[in-house]
């Protein structure tokens, strides 16, 4: 089994004006350091070399589950598309490595511009207003044209490692989602009371090595985001509980307790705040090796079962929640 760390209590700052992320020399800014409901933080990073900028959309319906990536690591642009049928459980996973991320385009503040990536069959073009976001992307034998309207919080957090090596963190989950997705040139309707949009927005400058955890669950009213190992010891966390689209932020460091022989066994994390299972059906592998860039992921979805608790102590119960749990390993 794989398992987390000591429970640890963080005592951030909850961010609520704009502000840039970095220093003029390029430094992580001390002030940009803490947490925020909506995205506050415009991500000005300076030279070249360790910057990553990603934004990841899941979306999860009755039918089918989708991830986006559309991801620039300075050297290398790694975008996909991925879909899974959830009734046939088969896979379409469509990806590309575009050398020094030509042809992205990624806005400096969540929620605002566009995206843009293009590679070798893959088209991703996203659009965020004061109003919501529009998903579109093309990959062979996929189509996704989705529309993710506003309505509820988010949550914003700075993780320093150092004034050096610091990430900025969007994640906005269990938005409801609308549109079309065909696959195989079949079109299936995405309906908004049944289907729900995760968002990892990230930007920053990282350490060579690193691995993480990540688990995110929707349903109708609750949502759940859960991260671990990669925050360890920065006194920054990515958890958070949302209920009726607002945030509930945990400041706990979460044990994980997994089987890395076994992934589709059941989950576990848990905290002060936090004691959930997960129950996968299925698991999705991404293992990238050249050389300098190097990925493995594990990436199961499933349902949740447990309890999170609010700001005030009241215990929210999660069962029936559906989403995802990862182990990820990057040299990158």
């Amino acid at each position: 089994m794989s398992s987390g760390y000591a429970r640890v209590v963080t005592h951030e700052k909850e961010i609520t004006e704009p502000v840039d992320l970095c220093l003029a020399n390029g430094r992580l800014r001390p002030d940009a350091v803490g947490w925020s409901r909506r995205p506050v933080h415009r991500a000005n990073l300076r030279g070249w070399g360790r910057n990553k900028r990603w934004e990841y959309w899941g979306i999860v319906t009755p039918s089918h589950i989708v991830g986006l990536v559309a991801s620039s690591l300075d050297y290398a642009g790694v975008h996909s598309l991925y879909v899974l049928d959830r009734t046939t459980n088969v896979e379409i996973d469509r990806g590309v490595v575009v050398p020094f991320a030509r042809g992205t385009v990624f806005p400096p503040v969540s929620g605002a511009g566009e995206v843009r990536a293009r590679g070798a069959g893959i088209s991703i073009d996203i659009d965020q207003s004061a109003t919501g976001t529009t998903i579109r992307a093309t990959a062979a034998d996929i189509e996704v044209d989705l529309v993710v309207p506003l309505g509820h919080e988010s949550l914003g957090v700075v993780v320093p490692w150092s004034s050096r090596r610091f990430q900025y963190t969007v994640k906005d989950v269990g938005r409801p989602v609308h549109g079309t997705l065909r696959v195989g040139g079949v079109p299936y309707v995405v309906d908004e009371a049944d289907s729900f949009a995760v968002l990892d927005h990230g930007r920053g400058r990282w350490p060579y090595a690193i691995r993480w955890n990540w688990a995110a669950g929707s349903g109708p009213g609750r949502a759940i985001q859960l991260g671990g190992r990669w925050t360890d010891g920065t006194g920054s966390t990515e958890n958070g509980l949302f209920v009726d689209g607002r945030l509930h932020k945990i400041g706990d460091e979460l044990r994980w307790e997994y089987d890395r022989a076994d992934w589709l066994r059941p989950w576990r994390i848990s905290g002060q705040r936090v004691d959930v299972r997960f129950h996968p059906f299925h698991e999705k592998v991404a293992r990238t090796n050249l050389g300098v860039l190097a990925n493995e992921t594990h990436q199961c979805f499933g349902h949740f079962t447990g309890w999170a608790t609010t700001d005030d102590g009241e215990r929210v119960d999660l069962d029936g929640l559906v989403g995802w749990a990862e182990e990820a390993r990057n040299r990158w």
